[in-house]
This record gives structure tokens, C-alpha cells and sequence, in this order.
């Protein structure tokens, strides 16, 4: 197989970055889209040479190895499902749902039928962040002790999205507990979470919460500490740091440009990237390529769909930890 046929379901936002990832990914052909708005599916059909079709046309079509799940998470369980029965390899989009016990299901069914699955956790991917694991496996900050992770959002989605994305905690810190375990290297056993409405009273209707810090503790006591805000006046900030016994690592925010301006008033630096499009993109694309590679190279799948469980447990144990105001234990 010289490259990979993929079949995209989802044509929205999040569908056309893979789309634009696919494309430039060597090994890979984009060759059919899916999308409930035929005009959605029509304009990155024709932007990447594929044909519109519909979910069961893909999942079923001889000329597609692989689906890349990019519908409304309450759809990506039973496509999860379909095409793992149909044979073809899967990238689903985090998360593969909202409810453990379903996930649960579904990777059952995925693990009987043997084909590969990637869950779309982007942000492992990205150069920097990338860079950091690197260190910690070369040995550079020693045993790690302690990790940070800021993750602050420039505004907040609209009303409509945020009473159906299963709040803050499964929605936006879940790439953040998803981070915490890539960097630990070890599983968390305990998850203490405060949260706030300090944004938006509407969010607060929804219910959610648009403002947490979340305190993540493994088996021999390494820390993780992450907050998280839905609001900024100066860019999407995200920032990691890990402390460890020979020192420290971290990679900070990335700026529109690299330019600096000093003058009697100081220094002056562009603005942030202002949101994950532009911030994570190069991580998407690797993110493509890694999957391609896993498929075509038959190796293993560099985040599974365990990896999707447990950033899903730890984020209803968040949850649950803001709501009873008490530490959670998820041993696994």
C-alpha cells in the first residue's frame, strides 16, 4: 500500500484542519468526505480532489483503509464501532464519548475486531511540548517531580455549544489531564478540582463552570497542576513546566511573530497566537502523519483508545471533586 485512502466524517471546523493535514501528508490521500450539510462536505471534497459520499458509503467502500471520526461526539461511539466491524483503521477525535461505560463498550469492540485506533489528542504532537517529553526521557531534569500546565482559552464558545460538550472539565481539560499523563509518565491516583464561574453568569446556567484548578497526584507522589481559564485579554495561553530532581523544562507561549520592540516604554512583543487553530496546527499535522505511519508501518498506535479512557475518568472525577468538594481516588 504505497498510501493510505482515508474517509473523513465531519466536515466542520475540526474536519477541515484534518482535511488540510491529510493533504499534506505524503502517505496519505483524502479520498471521500461525509458531512450532514452537503455544502460542507462539497467544499473540502473538491479542495482535496475527494468525492462526497455518505457515512455508510465510506465505512463500507473497498477503495478507504481508514476513517477520521470528526462529527459531534455523541455520534463518535457507534461510527467508532462501525468501522472498527467494517475492518478499517480509526482516528476518532477526543472524546470518543461522555460516558465511561460507553467508551468502555466501544473499545471493547475495537480490540476484538484488531484494527487500529488513534485518539485525537493533538497537543502531544505539538513541537514544543513534544520537545519537553524529550527531555524527560533524556534524563535532563532527572526523576520528575512536579509538572504546571496553564491552559487558558481568549473567550468562550458560544452558549449553544457549551450545554451539549459535557463542560469545562471533559471538553477543554481533558487535552490538559491527557498532557499531565504523557508527562508524569505515571498514571494519576487522585484528582482534587475547585471551580468557578468568574466569566460569564450564563455559563453558569448552562450549568458549567468557566474557570478551575485542578490538582492531579500519582502512586509515589509526583504533582500535576493545571489551570484553566475561558477567558483572556491577550491570546490563547499555553504554557507547561516539569520540575524534576536534575532541574527544569518548559516550553511558553507562542507569539503571532518573533519580533521585539524596545523604546523608552520598554519591551513590546507581538500578540499570542489568538486560538488553537493557528497555535496547534503544526501538532495537527504531525498528528496525521503518526497515524498514517502507525497504519502503513504496523506499528502501535501512539495514543490509544485507553489513553482516551482515562482523560475522560479523570475528568469526571474533576468533576466530581468540584461538585463534593473532596479528593477523588482513580487508582486505575
Amino acid at each position: 500500500m504505497s498510501k493510505l485512502s482515508i474517509g473523513l466524517l465531519g466536515a466542520g471546523r475540526i474536519g477541515k484542519v484534518h482535511a488540510t493535514a491529510i493533504r499534506a501528508t505524503p502517505r496519505a490521500r483524502l479520498t471521500a468526505v461525509a458531512d450532514a450539510l452537503p455544502e460542507a462536505a462539497t467544499e473540502v471534497a473538491e479542495s482535496a480532489g475527494a468525492e462526497v459520499r455518505t457515512i455508510d458509503e465510506i465505512i463500507d467502500a473497498d477503495d478507504v483503509d481508514a476513517v477520521f471520526i470528526a462529527t459531534p461526539t455523541d455520534m463518535h461511539a457507534d461510527l467508532m464501532e462501525q468501522a472498527a466491524r467494517a475492518g478499517k483503521a480509526i482516528f476518532c477525535e477526543k472524546p470518543i464519548d461522555l460516558d465511561v461505560d460507553r467508551v468502555r463498550a466501544c473499545l471493547s469492540i475495537v480490540e476484538e475486531t484488531g484494527v487500529l485506533l488513534m485518539v485525537g489528542f493533538n497537543r502531544r504532537f505539538d513541537p514544543s511540548f513534544h520537545a519537553v517529553r524529550g527531555q524527560i526521557d533524556a534524563g535532563a531534569v532527572g526523576e520528575v517531580e512536579m509538572v504546571n500546565i496553564i491552559s487558558r482559552d481568549p473567550e468562550p464558545p458560544p452558549i449553544a455549544y457549551m450545554g451539549r460538550s459535557g463542560g469545562l472539565f471533559r471538553d477543554m481539560t481533558i487535552h490538559d489531564f491527557d498532557i499531565a499523563r504523557f508527562l508524569l509518565g505515571e498514571e494519576p491516583v487522585s484528582v482534587s478540582a475547585v471551580g468557578s464561574v468568574l466569566v460569564d453568569a450564563e455559563i453558569g446556567d448552562v450549568p458549567d463552570i468557566d474557570s478551575a484548578a485542578i490538582t492531579l497526584v500519582t502512586a509515589t507522589g509526583k504533582i500535576a497542576q493545571i489551570s484553566n481559564s475561558r477567558r483572556t485579554t491577550y491570546g490563547y495561553d499555553q504554557r507547561i513546566e516539569v520540575h524534576g530532581s536534575r532541574g527544569l523544562v518548559r516550553a511558553g507561549n507562542i507569539h503571532q511573530s518573533t519580533i521585539e520592540v524596545a523604546g523608552d516604554a520598554g519591551f513590546t512583543k507581538p500578540p499570542l497566537m489568538h486560538f488553537f487553530l493557528e497555535r496547534y496546527m503544526p501538532a495537527y499535522h504531525a498528528e496525521v502523519k503518526a497515524f498514517v505511519d502507525a497504519v502503513l508501518d504496523g506499528t502501535p498506535s501512539p495514543v490509544t483508545g485507553y489513553d482516551g479512557l482515562r482523560a475522560l475518568m479523570l475528568a469526571d472525577a474533576a468533576l466530581a471533586s468540584h461538585e463534593q468538594r473532596r479528593t477523588i481516588d482513580v487508582s486505575p
